[in-house]
């Protein structure tokens, strides 16, 4: 059961019932919930379902920022607004959509893979929701896997202490913070390569009002102009962008 708590949320839109309003026979207007299934064996009970109906959506965004590529994406646009020096331009709010809307677009493959092998198979009642949920769950870690750095998930499979395991033996408690902390180190990573050409123009901007003498001049009021022009030139969104898109591994 507790690696069942740690996947409720991957494949919660399999398990919704027939959740619709109807109209009374009376004609004033009513809602009726019908929750229909079947206990089987090898199936989650209706019960089960409308739980993981509801948790979906409270579970939501934490699963678009912890089990995709969301993080490092979110993270790194945000470093390029800093570089830049305009903290309001663009605003959180595009950038949060941005990432999203990329987000979409690396996990595509992905969840087209899920839809085909579960989803479909699960509404067609072919496959039990048991066996479509292990296998939209093993779609899922191949990709946090191939974005996981080995040192990072042998350190929480050391401190877990369930000894030595294969790729495919991981569980998502092993995986999930693993695939994280790869996130975090890369997009870092990719921040700082991002800072540097930018902390140039502050140097020499800098280094050019210290030359005449113009001490009480703010850097950053010289240096914020040549930064965006230097940008623009480059095409800077366009080459972040592509850099960020590329370096996941997606099959």
């Amino acid at each position: 059961m507790k690696k069942i708590y740690l996947v409720l949320f991957i494949l919660g839109f399999l398990f919704w019932g027939d959740l619709h309003g109807q109209t009374t026979g009376t004609g004033s207007p009513g809602l009726r919930i019908d929750v229909t299934g079947s206990n089987e064996e090898g199936d989650f009970g209706v019960a089960i379902q409308l739980v993981v109906a509801m948790t979906i959506l409270t579970m939501g965004p934490s699963v678009i920022m912890m089990m995709t590529c969301f993080t490092r994406i979110v993270i790194v646009l945000g470093f390029v607004r800093n570089a830049i020096g305009v903290n309001a331009a663009p605003s959180s709010q595009i950038i949060v959509g941005l990432a999203l809307f990329l987000t979409f677009f690396v996990m595509g493959p992905v969840w087209d893979r899920i839809y085909d092998d579960a989803v479909t198979p699960y509404m067609d009642a072919t496959m039990k929701s048991g066996d479509a949920l292990l296998l939209a769950t093993a779609h899922m870690k191949d990709f946090m896997m191939n974005q996981t750095r080995q040192e990072d998930a042998q350190f929480f499979l050391e401190i877990s202490r369930q000894g030595a395991m294969t790729r495919d033996e991981l569980p998502l408690s092993i995986v999930v913070p693993s695939f994280v902390l790869s996130e975090l180190r890369t997009a870092f990573q990719m921040g700082f390569l991002i800072f540097i050409p930018f902390i140039i123009v502050d140097f020499i901007v800098a280094s050019s009002l210290m030359s005449m003498g113009m001490m009480m001049m703010p850097p950053v009021v010289i240096s914020m102009p040549f930064k965006l022009l230097l940008f623009v030139l480059v095409d800077g969104w366009y080459l972040v962008i592509q850099s960020v898109v590329n370096s996941f591994n997606v099959a």
